[in-house]
């Protein structure tokens, strides 16, 4: 009987020491994944600020230009809309969009691909002929009455 509780004893002491050693690389191992998803959140917020940095001039957080258009009961977000469809129907000339001072090369006229509406005054866009690009600053005037004028500021042409 003596050797039976001994048996036992030694059994449940291994079981106890087994699940210890076992539970504790399950504690190391939730412990590193936390700490991953730290960093990995970490990288994220860093990657958030940047962005709200980097969306610093627009003018979907630029109340100043949006009140520029509600002071003339305007929705500035129809009015951005508009001066896009404007920006891009000028795209539609033969040879190629007039903002942009570049003849076509090699048959290729330049025209604009990407554009970003910075506040109610200031156009920057991206503009390309398939092998050469560049960017654009470009000026705007809108008027609900007749299509939106545009002014180019200055361009840079890429190699």
């Amino acid at each position: 009987m003596r050797n039976i509780f001994l048996y036992l004893f030694v059994f449940s002491f291994l079981i106890n020491i087994f699940q210890y050693v076992n539970s504790t690389k399950i504690l190391e191992a939730k412990d590193k994944e936390v700490e991953k998803a730290k960093k990995h959140l970490a990288q994220s917020r860093d990657s958030l600020a940047v962005a709200e940095y980097n969306d610093y001039f627009d003018i979907t957080s630029d109340e100043d230009a949006q009140d520029y258009f509600f002071n003339q009961n305007l929705d500035y977000l129809k009015v951005m809309e508009r001066v896009n469809e404007d920006l891009v129907s000028l795209n539609t000339n033969p040879n190629g969009n007039p903002l942009i001072p570049y003849d076509p090369i090699e048959g290729k006229q330049f025209l604009i691909n990407k554009a970003k509406i910075l506040n109610h005054r200031w156009i920057i866009a991206e503009y390309s002929n398939g092998d050469l690009w560049g960017q654009i600053l470009v000026k705007y005037f809108f008027d609900d009455s007749k299509p939106t004028e545009f002014e180019t500021v200055d361009t840079i042409l890429y190699k």
